[in-house]
Protein backbone atom coordinates (compact mmCIF):
# COMPACT_ATOMS: atom_id res chain seq x y z
CA UNK A 1 0.00 0.00 0.00
CA UNK A 2 1.62 3.37 -1.07
CA UNK A 3 2.15 6.06 1.80
CA UNK A 4 -0.71 8.26 -0.57
CA UNK A 5 -3.37 5.79 -0.30
CA UNK A 6 -2.80 5.11 3.03
CA UNK A 7 -3.08 9.22 3.42
CA UNK A 8 -6.57 9.30 1.63
CA UNK A 9 -7.37 6.40 3.47
CA UNK A 10 -7.12 8.11 7.32
CA UNK A 11 -8.54 11.39 5.75
CA UNK A 12 -11.44 8.65 4.87
CA UNK A 13 -11.73 7.78 8.72
CA UNK A 14 -11.87 11.21 9.80
CA UNK A 15 -14.00 11.93 7.35
CA UNK A 16 -16.47 9.58 8.42
CA UNK A 17 -15.91 10.15 12.10
CA UNK A 18 -16.82 13.74 11.30
CA UNK A 19 -19.98 13.18 9.60
CA UNK A 20 -21.23 10.60 11.78
CA UNK A 21 -21.04 12.98 14.85
CA UNK A 22 -22.21 16.16 12.51
CA UNK A 23 -25.39 14.15 11.75
CA UNK A 24 -26.30 12.27 15.05
CA UNK A 25 -26.23 16.17 16.57
CA UNK A 26 -28.29 17.39 13.47
CA UNK A 27 -30.76 14.88 14.74
CA UNK A 28 -30.73 16.00 18.05
CA UNK A 29 -31.03 19.14 17.56
CA UNK A 30 -33.51 19.41 14.36
CA UNK A 31 -36.79 21.28 15.62
CA UNK A 32 -39.22 22.51 13.86
CA UNK A 33 -43.01 21.12 12.12
CA UNK A 34 -40.52 19.61 9.01
CA UNK A 35 -38.00 17.89 11.42
CA UNK A 36 -39.43 14.36 12.62
CA UNK A 37 -38.74 13.03 9.06
CA UNK A 38 -34.92 14.64 8.91
CA UNK A 39 -34.06 13.85 12.60
CA UNK A 40 -35.24 9.86 11.69
CA UNK A 41 -33.57 9.84 8.05
CA UNK A 42 -30.43 11.44 9.45
CA UNK A 43 -29.87 9.27 12.07
CA UNK A 44 -29.85 6.24 9.97
CA UNK A 45 -27.51 7.72 8.10
CA UNK A 46 -25.10 9.01 11.04
CA UNK A 47 -24.55 4.79 12.07
CA UNK A 48 -24.26 3.76 8.52
CA UNK A 49 -21.19 6.26 8.49
CA UNK A 50 -20.07 5.29 11.48
CA UNK A 51 -19.98 1.67 10.07
CA UNK A 52 -17.85 2.88 7.08
CA UNK A 53 -15.70 4.71 9.59
CA UNK A 54 -15.14 1.32 11.05
CA UNK A 55 -14.82 -0.63 7.73
CA UNK A 56 -12.04 1.68 6.29
CA UNK A 57 -10.04 1.43 9.67
CA UNK A 58 -10.27 -2.21 9.51
CA UNK A 59 -8.55 -2.16 6.18
CA UNK A 60 -6.17 -0.15 7.55
CA UNK A 61 -5.44 -2.51 10.59
CA UNK A 62 -4.67 -4.94 8.13
CA UNK A 63 -1.92 -3.41 6.77
CA UNK A 64 -0.60 -2.51 9.90
CA UNK A 65 -1.20 1.12 10.35
CA UNK A 66 -3.46 2.33 13.21
CA UNK A 67 -6.31 4.71 12.05
CA UNK A 68 -6.59 8.18 13.12
CA UNK A 69 -9.26 9.36 15.88
CA UNK A 70 -9.43 12.84 14.84
CA UNK A 71 -12.15 13.99 13.06
CA UNK A 72 -12.31 16.78 10.58
CA UNK A 73 -14.09 19.83 11.14
CA UNK A 74 -17.69 18.56 12.39
CA UNK A 75 -20.46 21.43 11.50
CA UNK A 76 -23.39 21.72 13.38
CA UNK A 77 -26.42 23.61 14.43
CA UNK A 78 -28.22 25.83 12.50
CA UNK A 79 -31.98 25.92 11.20
CA UNK A 80 -33.32 23.08 9.22
CA UNK A 81 -32.30 24.09 5.94
CA UNK A 82 -28.75 25.03 7.04
CA UNK A 83 -27.98 21.66 8.84
CA UNK A 84 -29.36 20.11 5.31
CA UNK A 85 -27.22 22.13 2.99
CA UNK A 86 -24.04 21.36 5.80
CA UNK A 87 -24.66 17.71 5.59
CA UNK A 88 -24.65 17.88 1.98
CA UNK A 89 -21.84 19.78 1.47
CA UNK A 90 -20.37 16.88 3.76
CA UNK A 91 -21.26 14.34 1.58
CA UNK A 92 -20.25 16.04 -1.67
CA UNK A 93 -16.53 16.39 0.02
CA UNK A 94 -16.65 12.86 0.71
CA UNK A 95 -17.50 11.37 -2.79
CA UNK A 96 -14.62 13.27 -4.39
CA UNK A 97 -12.31 12.02 -1.32
CA UNK A 98 -13.55 8.44 -2.50
CA UNK A 99 -13.35 9.03 -6.35
CA UNK A 100 -9.72 9.71 -5.33
CA UNK A 101 -9.42 6.86 -3.00
CA UNK A 102 -10.53 4.28 -5.55
CA UNK A 103 -8.26 5.99 -8.54
CA UNK A 104 -5.40 5.41 -5.78
CA UNK A 105 -6.39 1.75 -4.87
CA UNK A 106 -6.90 0.99 -8.39
CA UNK A 107 -3.15 2.42 -9.23
CA UNK A 108 -1.37 0.24 -6.55
CA UNK A 109 -3.37 -2.74 -8.04
CA UNK A 110 -5.05 -3.05 -4.15
CA UNK A 111 -8.25 -4.58 -5.69
CA UNK A 112 -10.10 -4.96 -2.08
CA UNK A 113 -9.01 -1.41 -1.07
CA UNK A 114 -11.03 -0.26 -4.22
CA UNK A 115 -13.67 -2.72 -4.05
CA UNK A 116 -14.62 -1.30 -0.11
CA UNK A 117 -14.42 2.76 -1.30
CA UNK A 118 -16.43 1.83 -4.52
CA UNK A 119 -19.36 0.12 -2.13
CA UNK A 120 -19.26 2.74 0.61
CA UNK A 121 -18.67 4.99 -2.39
CA UNK A 122 -22.68 3.55 -3.51
CA UNK A 123 -23.64 4.80 -0.28
CA UNK A 124 -22.51 8.45 -0.19
CA UNK A 125 -24.24 9.28 -3.75
CA UNK A 126 -27.61 7.57 -1.57
CA UNK A 127 -27.09 10.00 1.20
CA UNK A 128 -26.47 12.89 -1.07
CA UNK A 129 -29.56 12.47 -2.63
CA UNK A 130 -31.36 12.38 0.32
CA UNK A 131 -29.81 15.47 1.22
CA UNK A 132 -30.51 17.15 -2.34
CA UNK A 133 -33.96 16.05 -2.20
CA UNK A 134 -34.84 17.47 0.93
CA UNK A 135 -33.38 20.84 -0.08
CA UNK A 136 -35.62 21.01 -3.03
Amino acid sequence: MSEELIDLMQQSVAQELAVSTQYMWHHVMGKGLDSPPFRDMVKKISIAEMKHAEDIAERLDYYGVTPTTKPVEVKVGGNLEEMIADDLAAEKETISLYHKVIDRADTDGDIVTRDLFEQILSAEEDHAQQFSSLLQ
